[in-house]
């Protein structure tokens, strides 16, 4: 076998770990650093990319780009290519992420993530990282009985979708726990029963009294700490793990190429926009490796809600926490799983997105210091890049914030724009979606009944600001990523929708959410403040509880 490439090979964005393999980064899923993982370099595309890989399967193409970022001699090519088969079998739709154009005179279009089990964007990650977690304990385990075998441990937070997303890739897999903390009352009715509603010993759903930024910060701290790694092998599930934002690279490119088969689409003039609502930053970090592999796409629009730490810091090169409180955070609606709290994050009613801090906007940071780096040698621009982003994560953690370089700020701003939307604006961009009004007094009708979930309409929202910066060239296509199926939060959507002629929201509930939260539940809640070793005495109990069978 060849030595694996510089693309084949991690390291930490904060400089204290090197020359990593895939398989150790998945397992490890946060740095002992506290950083995240990252290739050492990102790959160059094949000479031959656009036309060999025009036409492939969704599947066939996620195999062709993982395999620039897994060795052969780690995954085998036929292995690595059934696992990737298997995690898109489960695909209610054979395109995996099919295309639809919203506006064929805008050239604007939608790219459809949530037709995988649990109805997100999330399931196109989560399929492929359970099946890869389940290939490499098979491994590991093939003559191993009793004790000897090895146990993952994974745990994760999540502000919605990532917990469902994760269970139904994880559950009943031998050899694995998984461990998902929410904020308790702070995700949609849908979202939770997706998560509680599911039986399966291996399963652990916990119910924190606080917010997202709450169970991520708990999730970081179990991370770093040797003991509960040492004795029950931690495994990550949010996007701090690298083979989430490998995975989501390839819908970028089977976008790009469907875009390209349109008659609309002119090679020689045409461009691509994506437009991402994002709280994050994982989706869209996902759409910077494929624009800096090679893939063409002319700008990464960064859509938000009104917590919107990522559009100012594209907007000012200030990077900073922004608390509301009281009536000033108060929006949203409770009933899809708003999250104003204490801590200062806005209600709104795009729960998943409400956010303070990004912790994926750590791997950007990382290749921006990286790059503005005077040093020569790679190792020693690597090293400085590292102390950079640790400096920037420390005075975030001290002083609430931190501010780039003008320098660093342009490399930022040439491959992304940035965009807030109100929760007003989402809801004039459903109704003005599911009616087919004109966008604006000089646009042509289109045609009706198209019906966007909240976090979806962020971002068609952003995309239309996009056309109105950039007239020229018209033939600019924008892809704006569609999240999250509706029915995840009917409480917006009835909201935006209600009084319109046609409009039922029994008409777009999926089948197998009908009577989903009416279904046995079982759930752990834990209480405001609770210390993380208190958390990890939890996870210990339950776990013991788990192998002895007596789990109620």
């Amino acid at each position: 076998m060849p030595s694996p490439t510089s693309s084949q090979r991690y390291l930490s964005t904060r400089g204290e770990s090197y020359d990593l393999s895939f398989e150790e980064v998945i397992l490890k899923g946060l740095a002992p650093d506290g950083g995240l993982f990252i290739p050492e370099d990102i790959p160059a595309l094949p000479p031959d990319w656009a036309t060999g890989w025009r036409d492939l399967s969704f599947a066939d193409l996620a195999f062709h780009i993982c395999s620039l970022y897994i060795a052969p001699d780690e995954i085998p090519p036929a292995d690595l290519r059934a696992i990737i088969q298997r995690s898109y079998a489960t695909f209610r739709h054979p395109s995996i992420t099919p295309l639809v154009t919203l506006d064929a005179d805008q050239h604007l279009h939608l790219l459809e993530l949530f037709h995988g089990p649990t109805f997100a964007f999330k399931d196109v990650a989560l399929q492929f990282l359970g099946n890869l977690f389940e290939y490499v304990l098979q491994r590991k385990n093939r003559a191993a009985v009793g004790p000897d075998r090895h146990h993952l441990t994974v745990v994760g937070a999540t502000s919605g979708d990532t917990g469902s997303a994760a269970i139904y890739g994880l559950r009943g897999k031998e050899d694995v726990s998984v461990f998902i903390l929410h904020p308790k009352g702070k995700i949609s009715p849908v979202q939770e029963a997706q998560m509680t509603t599911v039986l399966d010993k291996n399963v652990h759903n916990l119910a924190v009294h606080g917010t997202f930024d709450d169970c991520q910060d708990m999730v970081k701290a179990l991370f770093a700490d040797p003991i509960l790694n040492s004795t029950h092998h931690l495994a990550a599930v949010n996007s701090i793990n690298w083979a989430r934002i490998l995975a989501q690279t390839t819908y970028f490119f089977y976008a790009f190429f469907a875009v390209s088969r349109l008659p609309t689409f002119h090679p020689a003039t045409s461009r691509v926009r994506f437009v991402v609502p994002t709280g994050n930053f994982g989706d869209v970090l996902a759409g910077y490796f494929a624009k800096r592999m090679g893939l063409p796409i002319e700008k990464l629009v960064v859509a938000t809600n009104e917590n919107d730490i990522l559009d100012r810091f594209w907007r000012s090169g200030h990077y900073e926490k922004k608390a509301r409180h009281g009536r000033l955070a108060q929006g949203g609606l409770a009933a899809d799983g708003a999250k104003a709290h204490a801590a200062g994050v806005q209600e709104t009613l795009t729960p998943a997105m409400d956010i303070l801090v990004s912790s994926n906007f750590e791997r950007l940071l990382w290749y921006l210091a990286f790059e503005d780096a005077p040093a020569a040698e790679v190792r020693a621009k690597r090293e400085a890049a590292g102390r950079r982003v640790q400096g920037w994560l420390e005075a975030l953690k001290r002083d609430g914030g931190f501010s780039v370089p003008p320098a660093i700020l342009r490399l930022a701003q040439r491959d992304f724009e940035s965009d807030k939307v109100s929760d007003a604006e989402t809801l004039a961009i459903i109704q003005q979606t599911f009616t087919g009004a004109p966008w604006t007094p000089a646009s042509a009708p289109r045609p009706r009944g198209y019906v966007l979930d909240p976090h979806s309409a962020i971002g068609v929202a952003a995309s239309l600001r996009s056309l109105g910066r950039h007239l020229s060239p018209p033939a600019t296509h924008h892809i704006s990523l569609a999240t999250a199926h509706p029915a995840k939060f009917a409480h917006a959507v009835d909201l935006a929708l209600h009084a319109e002629p046609g409009y039922s929201f029994e008409a777009i509930l999926p089948a197998p959410l009908v009577g989903l939260e009416t279904r046995p539940k079982r759930i752990r809640v834990v209480d405001a403040g609770v210390r993380w070793e208190d958390l990890r005495g939890l996870i210990v109990d339950e776990l013991e509880r788990e192998g002895r069978g007596v789990r109620p």
